[in-house]
């Protein structure tokens, strides 16, 4: 099959996603209010409360939530075939990530942009917000660890990447400059920020740089690794305006501009897919399809850890509560374009059937590895470009993008450990939650010894856990629509999906665990079950009761006449 079908196919559904069902959730199921005051302006405070320009919340946002995972899912679960991959990504990115995104960013931005944590509280009751902060807990603690060895291990094998990725935080840190204090217009400075990325990206090509084999009795990974984390945990503890959002937007031009020279090449040589389309010849001991699909492809079809985002950072930016489609949706359609990219250069990367074999050998044999082995072959062949410095290319996006991911992680982490400690009464400063969050993260990493191999630890638990969560926080934007009588049936058929193919797999994966003696991981997935189940229990019930009695919410003072008087309409 030519790949130019599954790209323009690709494109096709979602752009039509974003013109068409988001122009519906905003309209009849969200209700967007131009004139409601966001949080950004009613609490801002130069820190965490900034209201941004749509634009560069967008690159915040979709940088955030698109790290590694969603080229490592699809280049992992395209070992059942293109079609499956190809199919949850379009469908699920239209019709449940978008929705998802946007619904999650929605409800934070109307509650004082209150994390899905807290919502849970208000909505489901405290047992099940105690219950959703493990959950949120242990998928952050999965991400900021597991994306510290995937950035770590990229850049030792592709020394390469090294200057772009630390060069980019000098170029964030002067667009930060330049659009807050120096006033700049946005197209200059995005201009001259990618003229200066894709300027040391060609440079790191040129230069490589290398750890020594041992430093202090570290292994270059390590090293990495230790830089990372104290990277982020500064990063966290700045306003967003300093590095975070210039940071991401200018990563999100970044990608958009690595997806369009991967697309570009792709549709000038219209290279053959030739991996199946339907994998009947699996290797021994790959799992089953159903529901395995369902959460190997998390981020790129449906991801929790948006939600995180979205209630944690971007819900404090928003400057007019219209502008929540655009950041939300269309950000979910960016994550779901660069999956769709993931999917093209796993599959009609590689010259044959008997290629694609030699890297797909076993389950999880495939990866960020083949994602650029195979992109730059396309790059290579279809703009004539090094294979070299296109491998560079798309390292140094993955390699950003994991990056911003993990460090975004560390900063809701930071929240999530402020909560607990309101929660059981002891106020932890941001400093102090920043410290506990590293701490907690580094000591999972080094769980196995100097190399730093044990952020991949509970690894294994993400994709389920990362499903469950997104399944919960739908949940409760099923019970807010409820209370305010509105269609909830957009949310309602995606959740019961998400919810049953989560606890599907987490039940296989038990089984798994079990067998293989493997016992953190079993007595990790049951309490991620019991958690989950509890939650859902009590957010169905909510939803009963919310469907029987509407009560007034002051967040919606228009759905309320006897709420007008305290409107916070500006």
């Amino acid at each position: 099959m030519n790949s130019l079908w599954l790209i323009l196919i690709g494109l096709a559904m979602m752009g039509g996603g974003y013109l068409l069902y988001s122009r519906y959730l905003a309209s009849t199921v969200y209700q967007l209010k131009k004139e409601y005051a966001t949080p950004a302006h009613e609490l801002e405070d130069g820190v965490d409360f900034v209201p941004t320009n749509k634009y560069v919340l967008w690159g915040h946002h979709f940088t955030s939530v698109a790290g590694a995972a969603p080229i490592v899912g699809p280049a992992v679960a395209v070992i059942w075939g293109w079609l499956p991959a190809f199919l949850w990504v379009t469908i699920g990115t239209v019709f449940i990530a978008g929705m998802h995104d946007f619904g999650v960013l929605w409800a934070s931005a109307r509650h004082k942009g209150q994390s899905i944590g807290t919502l849970s509280g208000k909505y489901i009751g405290t047992r099940g917000r105690n219950l959703f902060l493990v959950v949120i807990f242990l998928l952050l603690l999965m991400v900021v660890a597991a994306f510290g060895v995937v950035i770590a291990g990229l850049l030792v094998s592709t020394p390469s990447a090294v200057i772009p990725t630390w060069g980019a935080l000098l170029v964030a840190l002067l667009i930060g400059q330049a659009i807050y204090r120096l006033k700049w217009n946005l197209p200059l400075v995005s201009l001259v920020g990618i003229v200066a990325l894709y300027g040391l990206i060609v440079l790191g090509d040129r230069v490589p740089v290398s750890l020594p084999e041992s430093t202090f009795g570290l292994a270059p990974e390590a090293v990495w690794i230790l830089l990372l984390f104290i990277y982020g945990g500064i990063a966290s503890l700045l306003p967003v305006w300093v590095l975070l959002q210039p940071r991401d937007y200018i990563n999100g031009l970044q990608l958009f501009i690595g997806l369009g020279i991967l697309y570009a090449s792709a549709l000038l040589t219209a290279p053959t897919v030739v991996a199946p389309m339907v994998n009947t010849s699996l290797p021994e001991g790959t799992p089953s399809m159903v529901p395995l699909l369902f959460v190997t492809i998390a981020c790129g079809a449906i991801s929790g850890f948006h939600g995180t985002v979205a209630s944690g950072t971007s819900s404090k930016q928003i400057d007019k509560e219209t502008d929540e489609r655009f950041v939300g949706y269309f950000g979910a359609v960016g994550e779901g374009l660069l999956a769709l990219g993931a999917i093209v250069a796993t599959t009609a990367g590689f010259q044959s059937l008997a290629d694609w074999k030699e890297i797909y050998t076993e389950f999880n044999a495939g990866g960020v590895g083949a994602f650029v082995q195979g992109g730059s072959s396309i790059i290579n062949e279809g703009l004539g470009l090094p294979t070299s410095l296109s491998a560079t290319v798309l390292a140094t996006m993955a390699v950003l993008f994991a990056a911003t991911t993990m460090d975004s992680g560390i900063r809701l982490q930071r929240f999530v450990v402020q909560e607990i400690g309101g929660i059981i009464g002891a106020k932890v400063s941001a400093i102090w939650a920043t410290i506990i969050a590293v701490t907690v993260g580094l000591a999972l990493t080094f769980s196995t010894g100097s190399n730093g191999s044990g952020g991949v630890l509970i690894w294994p638990l993400f994709g389920t856990t990362n499903q469950l969560m997104a399944a919960l926080s739908m949940s409760i934007i099923a019970v807010i629509l409820s209370r305010l009588s509105r269609p909830i049936w957009p949310v309602v058929i995606p959740l019961l999906f998400v919810l049953v193919m989560s606890v599907w797999a987490l039940v296989v994966q038990l089984k798994t665990f079990i067998a293989d003696a493997n016992w953190l991981l079993a007595t990790l997935d049951i309490i991620i079950l019991a958690c989950a189940l509890w939650v859902s229990v009590e957010a169905l019930s909510a939803v009963r009761r919310a469907r029987e009695h509407s009560e007034p919410d002051a967040a919606f003072p228009e759905d309320y006449p006897e709420l007008a008087a305290s409107s916070t309409r500006s």
